[in-house]
C-alpha cells in the first residue's frame, strides 16, 4: 500500500505521540544505558549499526555450587558410607567439602573406626567364589555377619574379584603360599582389584559401607599336576545375579586314555565329567581324595575302635581281620572321594570306576563351604 506524503506525516505524528515508549525500547541503547562490559563477560555481536559501534551480549553464569546435601548424597553413592559419616567427612576443615578429599578421609578415619567396631563379631554368613584359568584354579571364601550383606551385588562382586586375582597371581611369584594355601595377608596387600586398588583397601571400603565384620577366611590355589589335566568347578546356592554361592568345589581330572577321540573332544568330555564330579563333591562332602591320602593316625584310631567293638565276640583272629577289613572299606567309602558312589552318574557307580571307564583319573579336589 502506498501512502501519500500528507497521510504519512499525519500518521507519523500519531506514532510519535502514542508509541514513544515502544520506539524507545527498539532504539539502539545509548552508551550511558549499557553497563560497562568486561572482556571476560561480554562478546561483540555486530558492528552493522548507524554509529558503527559494536553491540554486546552480556553473559551470566547460572551454575551454582552443589549444596551440602547434594555432596553428601554423591559421597554416599561413591563410598556407601552412612550419611552422618559422609557429612562429618565433608565438614572437616582439611576436606572443606571436596569430594576427593572426603573419600580419602573416609578411607583413613572412617574405615579404621568401622573396623574397630566390628572386629571380633561372629561372621558365619558369606560367599564362596571360584575362578578357573587354564592350568590354574582358585577358590575363595569371604565371610560376613548376615545373609543380607552377603547376598548384595557389591559383596559378591568383591568376592569374585578376589578369586579372579588369586588365579592371576598364581602365575607369578608375588603370592606367598604354603602348598595350595595362600598367605592371605601377603595377597591382600599386593594384589589389586579392577580399579587398581589393593584388596586390603577394598576390604576396608567394604567394611565402611556394609558396617559388618568381613573377613577373607580362606584362599586356595590349585595348579595342574600334568599337561593332561583339566579343571572344572561347581558353585552351589548362588546369590542373585552372581557367580558366587554358599558352597563350591573344584576338581582336577587327568586324561589317561583318549580312546581314539581328538584331543579337543577328550578335553571337553573330561571337563564335563569334572563338573559332574564337582557337583558330587558338594553333595557328598568327602574328606580325603583316596585311602592312601588318609593320615595314618586316623586309620589306626579307626581300627582300634573296631577292635574294641569286636573284643567280646570270641571270634578267631583271621575272622576278625576279615571283618575289620570290610568295616574299613565302609569307612573309606564315607570319607574318600574315589571310594564313594557317584551321586550324579546314573546307577551311582564308584567314583574311581566311573572315571576309569571314561579314561580319566581323579588327581585333586577342593571343597569350600560356609560353616554355619
Amino acid at each position: 500500500m502506498i501512502l501519500s506524503r500528507v497521510g504519512l506525516r499525519s500518521c507519523g505524528a500519531r506514532i510519535a505521540t502514542s508509541s514513544t515508549r515502544f520506539v524507545s525500547v527498539l532504539a539502539p541503547a545509548s552508551p550511558l544505558s549499557v553497563p560497562k562490559a568486561s572482556a571476560s563477560s561480554s562478546t561483540p555481536l555486530s558492528t552493522n549499526n548507524n554509529n558503527n559501534k559494536p553491540h554486546y551480549i552480556q553473559s551470566f553464569s547460572t551454575a551454582a555450587k552443589p549444596s551440602t546435601a547434594q555432596l553428601v548424597k554423591q559421597l554416599r553413592e561413591l563410598t556407601g558410607a552412612p550419611m552422618m559419616e559422609c557429612k562429618k567427612a565433608l565438614s572437616t576443615p582439611e576436606v572443606d567439602h571436596d569430594l576427593e578429599k572426603a573419600q580419602e578421609w573416609l578411607r583413613k578415619y572412617g574405615s579404621a573406626k568401622a573396623s574397630s567396631k566390628v572386629a571380633g563379631r561372629e561372621a558365619l554368613e558369606g560367599l564362596v567364589g571360584v575362578n578357573i584359568d587354564g592350568d590354574r584354579a582358585s577358590i575363595v571364601k569371604v565371610a560376613s555377619e548376615t545373609d543380607f550383606a552377603s547376598r548384595s551385588e557389591s559383596f559378591s562382586t568383591f568376592v569374585q574379584e578376589i578369586a579372579d586375582a588369586a588365579t592371576t597371581a598364581a602365575a607369578g611369584d608375588d603370592v606367598v603360599h604354603d602348598g595350595d594355601n595362600v598367605d592371605i595377608n601377603a595377597f591382600m596387600t599386593s594384589a589389586k582389584d579392577s580399579k587398581g586398588q589393593v584388596f586390603s583397601e577394598s576390604l576396608n571400603d567394604a567394611i565402611l559401607a556394609i558396617r559388618e565384620n568381613i573377613q577373607v577366611d580362606s584362599m586356595t590355589i590349585m595348579k595342574a599336576s600334568s599337561d593332561k589335566s583339566v579343571f572344572a568347578g561347581y558353585v552351589h546356592g548362588r546369590a542373585p545375579n552372581s557367580t558366587c554361592g554358599s558352597a563350591a568345589a573344584v576338581v582336577e581330572l587327568e586324561v589317561t586314555s583318549s580312546s581314539g577321540s581328538s584331543s579337543s573332544s577328550s578335553e571337553e568330555k573330561a571337563k564335563e565329567a569334572a563338573k559332574k564330579l564337582a557337583m558330587h563333591v558338594v553333595a557328598a562332602k568327602p574328606t580325603y581324595l583316596n585311602p592312601d591320602s588318609v593320615p595314618e593316625d586316623v586309620v589306626n584310631k579307626e581300627k582300634e575302635v573296631l577292635l574294641e567293638k569286636m573284643s567280646g565276640t570270641n571270634k578267631p583272629p583271621e575272622i576278625l581281620e576279615k571283618i575289620i577289613a570290610g568295616q574299613m572299606r565302609k569307612f573309606y567309602e564315607g570319607i574318600c572321594l574315589t571310594e564313594q558312589s557317584h551321586m550324579v552318574e546314573e546307577g551311582n557307580p564308584k567314583v574311581s570306576k566311573a572315571m576309569k571307564s571314561l579314561g580319566l583319573e581323579v588327581k585333586n579336589y577342593t571343597l569350600v563351604g560356609m560353616s554355619k
